[in-house]
């Protein structure tokens, strides 16, 4: 037989029968035995013996630190005796120092007397600020990708604060200006870690702009006229969709490029900006804000030949109806409604917001356009490129800077027709030309050149320091000066570069004596 498991064993395997379960399994307790290891007491001694760690290492932790303190003083104690010797060091013999004060005292007062009459410093004001003897370039900013495309910038323009320098991109020369795409790039020049080939912000714009203007308050806000004609808004803040108003392509649009923007505040509503803008088709239109981001038409004026007037010392106009192209505005300093416009015939023309008769035009328009021409001044040899009114001198006489085409800059009164003063500042074009904002006898000209610093105190003849924007003559289409650091320029260039200069000290710091200088300039020349 074969078995499963355990045979079976005791008086029931005798029976032949199956013993019953609970005979089977038996609760019982058994003592416990203890079995040695050997292997683990050979094994402790085998590591004993081979073992590379050294025996138990005793510890204790105690404070590096002394448990009381005391302060003491790193001079060493004055003892009574040097001071009495200090003492004696310095008496005074103040019998002798009577007797020289009385000696010297008619001397003293008799220079004095002589100092207080002396006119040797007169205007001479202490400047506690590091002196600053030379113009030097601190920064350097571009858009690869727009020189890439060969663009130019067409302007410059600070914030509100003057610490943010935009520019524009777009062309001057020949080119599908139309359709070309062109960027408005900013920099903050405050900013750490300022790469000059990585715009702070890049906006893309379907057409070339032409010129920018910042919101004089709102350090976000920049205005641009375009290529074609519309004027735009952008919000810098804003990232992904900058634009907040645009005129849009309507009847009241300029038909030709802008190449003026300005901020003017509205006398209606305080919290409101309007915007002008200047254009070669003839057009100075102001617009005002209305919903849904458009700007709308408030009011227009119309440059037209026939009703420029004329002076007997000035060659005759083109006449007829036709339009007569704006290419530059300045606002007068002194009178809010006075302004003198730059056109491309190469005369200045002094206007005013107050005109109230209407242009000779027969283009249609949503609101009357009036003539705002008053004088005409004598011309250049050339188109005028750029006009800028003096924010110094006394309304009497009202003085502006134009230049042009034929590379001269005309200082003019606002009072007469012919210049004041007529100089002869480069061989090439002039672009640009702007008054300091701190010194009364000092503007900035941009030309085919460079950049060129003239100052009437040194010489009114020549440049006081021209600066090379580049290598080679590389033509300065565009420069602003800083209202609020006033020791910078920005300078745009056809390279597609934004030089920032950091003025030196004889151009920003302002004499006593220049404002009477200056008026002694202007009538030697009207004499």
């Amino acid at each position: 037989a074969r078995f499963h498991g355990n045979p079976p064993s005791g008086r029931w395997a005798l029976a032949g029968q199956r013993p019953p379960l609970a005979a089977m399994f038996a609760d019982g307790t058994a003592s416990g035995a203890d079995v040695e290891s050997l292997w683990r007491s050979a094994r402790s001694a085998h590591c004993e013996v081979k073992s590379c760690q050294t025996g138990k290492i005793s510890t204790a932790e105690a404070a590096v630190q002394s448990h009381t303190s005391q302060d003491a003083g790193v001079q060493t104690d004055q003892s009574e005796d040097a001071v009495q010797d200090f003492q004696q060091e310095v008496q005074v013999d103040y019998t002798s120092l009577l007797s020289f004060l009385q000696r010297v005292e008619d001397a003293v007062i008799k220079e004095l007397n002589k100092n207080s009459k002396s006119r040797a410093f007169d205007g001479f004001e202490v400047n506690w600020t590091d002196q600053n003897k030379t113009v030097s370039c601190l920064h350097t900013l571009s858009y690869p990708e727009a020189q890439d495309q060969n663009l130019q910038v067409t302007s410059v323009s600070w914030n509100a604060t003057g610490s943010v320098v935009a520019c524009s991109y777009g062309r001057l020369d020949s080119g599908d200006w139309s359709t070309e795409k062109s960027y408005v790039c900013t920099w903050n020049l405050d900013r750490r870690g300022l790469n000059p080939q990585r715009p702070d912000l890049v906006v893309d714009v379907p057409s070339s702009v032409m010129c920018l203007a910042f919101h004089p308050s709102q350090p976000s806000l920049i205005a641009g006229g375009l290529f074609s004609g519309e004027l735009v808004v952008w919000d810098t803040s804003r990232t992904e969709d900058p634009v907040i108003w645009r005129t849009g392509m309507t009847d009241d649009t300029h038909t030709d490029p802008v190449y003026q923007v300005n901020w003017l505040p509205d006398t209606k509503h305080r919290n409101h900006s309007r915007l002008l803008s200047a254009s070669t088709d003839g057009r100075i239109l102001v617009w005002r804000e209305e919903r849904a981001g458009w700007l709308g038409l408030a009011e227009g004026f119309a440059v037209v030949a026939q009703q420029i007037p004329r002076s007997t010392r000035l060659k005759k106009l083109t006449r007829g109806e036709a339009a007569v192209g704006v290419t530059s505005l300045s606002f007068s300093h002194f009178d809010p409604r006075l302004f003198v416009v730059g056109v491309e015939g190469g005369y200045s023309l002094k206007c005013s917001m107050a005109a109230q008769t209407l242009a000779l035009r027969g283009t249609s328009s949503s609101v009357p356009l009036r003539a705002p021409a008053e004088l005409a001044f004598s011309p250049h040899a050339g188109p005028v490129y750029s006009v800028s009114c003096s924010p110094f001198h006394r309304q009497v006489l009202n003085l502006f800077l134009s230049c042009g085409t034929d590379g001269q800059v005309h200082l003019h009164s606002m009072l007469q027709s012919q210049p004041l003063i007529s100089l002869q500042l480069s061989r090439k074009y002039l672009f640009c030309v702007r008054w300091s904002p701190v010194r009364p006898l000092v503007f900035a000209a941009a030309s085919g050149e460079g950049v060129h610093l003239f100052d009437f105190e040194k010489s009114s003849q020549k440049p006081a320091v021209s600066m090379k924007q580049g290598e080679g003559d590389c033509p300065v289409y565009c420069l602003e000066f800083n209202t609020k650091h006033t020791r910078l320029l920005a300078a745009g260039d056809a390279a597609g570069t934004v030089r920032v200069w950091q003025l030196s000290s004889d151009f920003t710091e302002q004499g006593s004596k220049e404002m009477s200088l200056l008026e002694q300039l202007a009538s030697e020349s009207t004499d």
